[in-house]
């Protein structure tokens, strides 16, 4: 079944790592973030709320539907000054009009269903001339196969019926663009990356934070047994892989102006 992002038992489940070096150097070789005012909506556990105050934002909103989540997210932050937490979804922040310099939607839009009312808010509340990044996967970044890098390729050669259910709540690059521009938008760039996620330094760390589904919500998908079962596949498949293990997932991020009205 789906991920209750309001259970207390996933309140870390979006905190417990840190945002990679490669995301950071992408975002600030594209957009000076330096004394900025910054929405992360849907922040989940604060992750990239935090990585943005480490790069130099002046203040950061984190914006997420559930207080679970945003509960997490303000432990997560608690030793960073500058950020603040707000409850709202994002076709209603509640956040003021025309206030923000930057406004950050990471792994967001893959569960909503409204990408128009989605970006009519981000344009709201973003100043002109101000900056959305869209980041999220594509149908295609979900599906390269599997290797000592992205494990999640192994998930689908596994489980094959999560394809379907991973790739039909994607959105195409095109549908992306085509809902930024009919809303206010000009897309300035559009990158692929191949984000570190994590190190493990064991394959016995990997399969602890697999059975505890940490930050990905594919996997509550599948029942306990399930789990164990692919866990045990992965260990066949990773079995002469030397530690660490380096895992990395394949993303899409659109950067947006907003446009003189």
């Amino acid at each position: 079944m789906p991920i209750n992002f309001h259970d207390e038992h996933n309140r870390h489940t979006y905190a417990m790592r840190s945002a990679d070096d490669s995301w950071k150097s992408l975002i600030l070789d594209t957009i000076d973030v330096s004394n900025k005012q910054i929405a992360d909506i849907g922040c989940g556990g604060g992750i990239y709320t935090k990585a943005l105050l480490e790069m130099g934002a002046g203040h950061v909103i984190g914006v997420d539907f559930s207080e679970v989540m945003l509960k997490g997210a303000a432990a997560n932050c608690q030793h960073i000054g500058n950020a603040t937490f707000h409850q709202g979804d994002a076709y209603h922040t509640a956040l003021p009009s025309k206030s923000l310099d930057i406004v950050l939607e990471r792994a967001l839009i893959h569960h909503l269903d409204n990408l128009d009312a989605c970006f009519v808010e981000a344009s709201r509340i973003l100043k002109e001339g101000g900056a959305l990044i869209i980041q999220d996967r594509t149908p295609e970044n979900c599906l390269p196969p599997g290797d000592e890098h992205h494990i999640r390729g192994y998930f689908f050669e596994r489980f094959p019926h999560l394809i379907n259910k991973e790739a039909t709540r994607r959105y195409e690059s095109e549908q992306v663009q085509q809902a930024l521009e009919s809303n206010g938008f000009q897309v300035m760039k559009v990158e692929t990356l191949w984000e570190t996620r994590y190190i493990y330094n064991s394959f016995e760390q990997l399969a602890n934070d697999l059975m505890q589904r940490t930050g990905r919500s594919i996997l509550h998908e599948l029942n306990d047994a399930e789990l164990i079962d692919l866990i045990d596949f992965l260990k066949e498949k990773l079995s002469n892989k030397q530690s660490p293990i380096i895992e990395k997932d394949l993303w899409t991020l659109w950067f947006a102006v907003k446009k003189s009205s």
